[in-house]
């Protein structure tokens, strides 16, 4: 699908509104009984940032005055770590990279290359991580957590009431073969694209409005598509998002080494270039599963 004469299918203006996903939301448990909010505590950011401060028990409530937690649920090989270092160039942003993968491998037993590495390095409890990392304190006025949809696997998902959640999709006639290329045969599991719609319905029954961006979009016009993003959810516009410095970051996973090698070539977002290479044969049963998803998820596209 192109995008329509005016480049902004995806990125149309928001409605104003208010609620739960509205830009002024604030969760249940961070109001007081008399329903104003609860005053923040002092302490260090637990999302991730490996410092320590405020007891685990005094979570609850604190920081959320100023803190805006943001979930991107992405699929593999649609360009969320370019994302993820896009929102690294904010001053007022806190990044975290894929928090939940460790808990993902050992609940499900996939065979990713680094399995063992990343079970070591991260916490593989994933009630707790979202307990202490996710809904954790943090001293940021914002959070940034790029997160893979189907790591959402034996998890109470009711943490999604209290995040601002978007989501990131690819053509999978283009991210399958990339994704081969990492992890062997994939399966529809392994793509997140299934996954994604199951807690876009999830949200929209809880009365959320979640944004899907395409990836192509992003690509086709970054300043657009950045601006649009950070209207959708109530930031500040910052061009400094378009560039990053090429290399390792210090807050890439450690799986880094096998799926970031692109992206740490990068400067910022590349112009899109469609992949017009066969698709390998014995991907092809696996498309045709995908692509209804997919056609879901550009059906609900972003509209900030």
């Amino acid at each position: 699908m192109e995008p329509d004469a005016a480049g902004d299918r995806h990125f149309a203006k928001a409605e104003p509104r208010s609620g739960r996903d509205g830009p002024e939301f604030v969760p249940e448990w961070a109001l007081n009984p008399a329903g104003g909010r609860v005053q923040p505590a002092r302490g260090d950011c637990h999302a991730g940032c490996g410092k320590t401060g405020l007891p685990a028990e005094r979570w609850y409530g604190s920081m959320y005055n100023q803190t805006k937690r943001i979930c991107l649920w992405s699929g593999p090989r649609n360009i969320s770590t370019a994302l993820l270092y896009s929102f690294s160039r904010r001053a007022d942003t806190h990044v975290v990279d894929e928090p939940l993968y460790a808990h993902f491998l050992r609940v499900s037993g996939a065979a990713h290359p680094l399995r063992e590495q990343c079970i070591a390095a991260q916490d593989s409890d994933g009630e707790r991580v979202i307990r202490e990392q996710i809904l954790g304190p943090c001293d940021s006025p914002v959070v940034f957590f790029k997160q893979m949809a189907h790591h959402l696997v034996d998890l109470d998902l009711g943490f999604l009431r209290e995040t601002l959640n978007v989501f990131l999709t690819r053509d999978p006639r283009e991210m399958l073969p990339s994704l081969q290329l990492r992890i062997g045969t994939p399966t529809l599991r392994d793509t997140g694209l299934a996954r994604q719609c199951e807690v876009i319905d999830l949200l929209e029954s809880w009365g959320q409005r979640p944004g899907v961006l395409d990836s192509r979009d992003l690509l086709l016009d970054p300043p657009r598509g950045i601006q649009a993003l950070c209207e959708h959810l109530g930031l500040d516009y910052d061009e400094g998002m378009l560039r990053w410095p090429a290399g390792p970051k210090d807050f890439d996973g450690v799986w880094a080494s096998n799926w970031y090698r692109n992206v740490h070539e990068s400067t910022g977002f590349r112009p899109y270039t469609p992949k017009r290479e066969p698709l390998p044969p014995e991907l092809a049963g696996l498309l045709d599963e995908c692509r209804p998803y997919y056609r879901e998820l550009q059906a609900r596209a972003i509209r900030c």
